[in-house]
Formats: C-alpha cells, structure tokens, sequence
C-alpha cells in the first residue's frame, strides 16, 4: 500500500532524510521509532507533500506520489495527522471535521453523515462535545478530533505523528487502542511516528528504528522490544 525507496529530504540546505527505504503493506500498522531528532516529523511531511523530497519514489497503492501537492496526495487516499494536532481555532468540534470532506468522503455509503456516524462511534466524546469549540478541548480530546478529521477523508493510509504527545496518561492506552479499532473496522493502513516505545511496541506489526534521518533497525515488535542493545541506543531503558 505504502512503498518508500531511496527517500531524501530535508529542509533548504540542511539535510535531513537519507536514503530512507520501507514499505507498509495493506492493512498493516509499522511504527516508526528513535530520539528527538531522529528524522521522523520529516519523513511524515515528506511522504504526505509537505515538503518535497530531493530524491528517492514515494507509492502509495502503486502510483507515485513524491512531490505532489498535500492535498492531491490526501485525494489519493493518504492522510497525515500531524504532530500537535493543529486543531482549527474558532471552529466547532463538527465544523473541523465538515473541513476535512473529500470526493472520497461523498462516495461513502450514505455520505458525509454516515462518515460522521462511524467517527462518533470511535470516538463518543466528539459526538458529546460537537458544538464545542475544537481549541476548548482537552489535549486527548484535541486528539482524537485530529484523528477523526484524518478519516473523514477515508484514507487508504493514515499517517499518525506522536498520537501520544501532550495527552494524559490515563488516555494515551485508549488512543492506541483505537487506532488498532481504526484498522480493524475501517481496514486502514497506518504508520505510526511514536516516542512512547511501549505503546508502539504494543500495536504495531512491524518496526522500524530511525537514527540521524536514516532507518538503522527494522523487524518484529516482539524482537526488537527485547534486543536489549536497541532499546538501550534507540529507545531508552
């Protein structure tokens, strides 16, 4: 579903990603882990059209992708959630998620409501607090909002940057929880950028560790949470 070969980017003249590869098949949640600094905020924006990247492909369903505009590649099926939400301010819970609305979103079976249906089934406390102002909510709340505005696009690929960042710790479990229900449901590919290893470790079925803008461990969860050369030079102890 998601293909990256030979991925550089960077930002004017300082380089960032170098010579990234992966691929996410359908259907599939990889996480993507490392230090502050490692290249992962960048290699969400590169893959979603934020910034273009100076080399390498980026195939999304098996068409390229790299350098296209942001929102073409979100009509294409790819949208990104970025880190700190970026929550519309002065719009209504429900206005954030009406912006979000694209041909996909009509093409659903019963449209725009129905869309909306299934994302307060995710996510009751939006369909609680739909009047109310997006900036107004809580961080967990700002959250999943910003997750629900990704779907209202009905993706074939989310991009997930640091769900976890800025949320409670009662709620940072229930939003990995509810990505893995996004998969189960709606049967969406994610990739998932996380600093809390624990949870990405939990939900994901492949891994990739990233160092200095480049990939320097992939493999199962299971195997690479339990390399304790890893978890002590990427991860933390």
């Amino acid at each position: 579903m998601l293909t990256v070969e030979g991925l550089h980017a960077g930002y004017g003249e300082l380089p960032v990603l170098r010579d990234v590869s992966f691929s996410v098949a359908a259907g599939r949640i990889v996480g993507v882990l490392g230090a502050n600094g490692a290249g992962k905020t960048t290699l969400m924006a590169a893959l979603s059209g934020l910034i273009a990247p100076t080399a390498g492909r980026v195939m999304l369903d098996g068409k390229p992708v790299q350098g296209l505009p942001a929102e073409t590649i979100v009509g294409l099926g790819m949208s990104h959630v970025p880190q700190g939400r970026r929550i519309f301010p002065g719009l209504t819970v429900r206005e954030n998620l009406m912006v979000a609305r694209t041909k996909a979103t009509s093409r659903a079976p019963g449209g725009f409501p129905a869309v909306l249906d299934t994302i307060h089934d995710l996510f009751p406390r939006l369909a609680e607090r739909k009047d109310q102002l997006g900036w107004s909510l809580s961080g967990g709340e700002q959250q999943m909002l910003a997750v629900a505005r990704a779907l209202v696009a009905r993706p074939k690929v989310i991009l997930l940057d640091e769900p976890s960042l800025g949320i409670a710790p009662l709620l940072v479990e229930a939003m990995f929880d509810a990505i893995q229900e996004i998969r189960r449901r709606e049967g969406i590919t994610v990739l998932v950028v996380e600093q809390n290893a624990e949870q990405a470790l939990r939900i994901s079925d492949e891994v990739h560790i990233m160092e200095l803008g480049r990939i320097v461990a992939s493999g199962d969860p299971v195997a690479i949470g339990s390399d304790p050369e890893i978890v002590r030079a990427y991860l933390g102890t």
